[in-house]
């Protein structure tokens, strides 16, 4: 199978829907002409035309406003906020009206639309251009959210929010665009709601999101080295969370490590970590559930600061090493 990097799965998947939908159409700051700020975009606007892929003023709200009411009408948007720090200045139109609308319509109305933003540390962009808010939409009833770890997933999963009817919250990486893999010409679906086994263990479960899990599948080949046979489980989308497949691994392992570049204080991790320990699986573990996740800090600047603010693949097996040795 051809190999493509994970850009060029999220351009394909939006270039594949918008020819097979006239529905679909993009909107958000620089989709257009300049094609994106991180590229995915590009070459759309010479192909769809001004009408289907529309450059907004600098207006976050305004942009998650306008995809909520052509959702409304019939349209499939897919908005893009430059950065997911400024879905902050998005949240009133995302949390307030389109997360609740089908439920206070008693179902008659739906909000068929995809928030595409990307999240995550590593660009030396700073506080306030870096940040992983996955959580604080995870929270809020009514909205889905997903996170793909691959440009196969990328494709994949992106198809399929576009084709729900409710309103999905889509979180790229910045420092997956370039990762290639293989994704197939043709388009395809990934349900949301399955999660993935990346790779097969016996020793260890991590289960990882969005970049951390290309991290923790370095480290699982370098823990192997050692013997540790580490089992990686990538939710995929966060929510729903396809529970079982995260249950049964740590039933077979007895040891779990969660890992996400989220502030470890009410990050995603706590969650998971509580779904854990109201399980089955809780009765198979043989040492507690260990969260390795970012530090409680803005993201600095200085790129080894920065570096050090968010887990890294030699965080992993350090502390992976220790949870399957039985050091924890």
């Amino acid at each position: 199978m051809r190999e493509i990097t994970y850009s060029e799965a999220l351009r394909e998947a939006l270039r594949q829907e918008m020819r097979r939908d006239e529905h679909v159409f993009i909107i958000g700051e620089d989709v257009g002409i300049y094609g994106g700020a991180f590229g995915v975009t590009r070459g759309l606007f010479e192909e769809f035309g001004e009408e289907r892929v529309i450059d907004t003023p600098i207006s976050e709200l305004g942009i998650a406003g306008a995809i909520t009411g052509a959702a409304l009408t019939g349209m499939r948007p897919v908005g893009e906020i430059m950065f997911m720090d400024f879905m902050t200045l998005a949240s009133e139109q995302l949390v307030n009206q389109a997360a609740k609308i089908r439920f206070m319509f008693g179902g008659k109305a739906t909000l068929p639309f995809v928030m595409r933003t990307p999240a995550g540390a590593g660009t030396g962009a700073a506080a306030q251009h870096s940040q992983s808010l996955e959580n604080w939409f995870v929270h809020i009833p009514g909205l889905k959210v997903v996170m793909p770890s691959t440009p196969y997933d990328a494709k994949g999963l992106l198809i399929a929010s576009i084709r729900d009817d409710n309103p999905v919250i889509f979180i790229e990486h910045k420092l997956l665009y370039r990762v290639k893999g293989p994704v197939p010409e043709e388009p395809y679906t990934i349900p949301l709601g399955a999660a993935e086994i990346k790779r097969e263990g016996q020793d260890l479960t991590i289960v990882a999101t969005s970049v951390m899990v290309q991290r923790s599948l370095e480290a699982a080949a370098q823990l192997a080295s050692e013997g540790i046979e580490v089992e990686v489980v990538d939710p995929r989308t966060l929510k729903p969370l396809d529970a079982e497949p995260i249950i049964r691994s740590v039933m077979k392992t007895g040891r779990v490590l969660i890992v996400h570049e989220a502030c470890k204080t009410g990050g995603y991790g706590g969650e998971l970590a509580a779904l854990i320990a109201e399980s089955e699986a809780f009765d198979y573990l043989e040492a507690p559930i260990v969260r390795l996740a970012g530090r409680d800090m803005p993201i600095p600047y200085n790129r080894t600061l920065e570096y050090h603010a968010v887990p890294q693949v030699e965080n992993i097996v350090a502390k992976a090493r220790e949870l399957a040795q039985g050091r924890i």
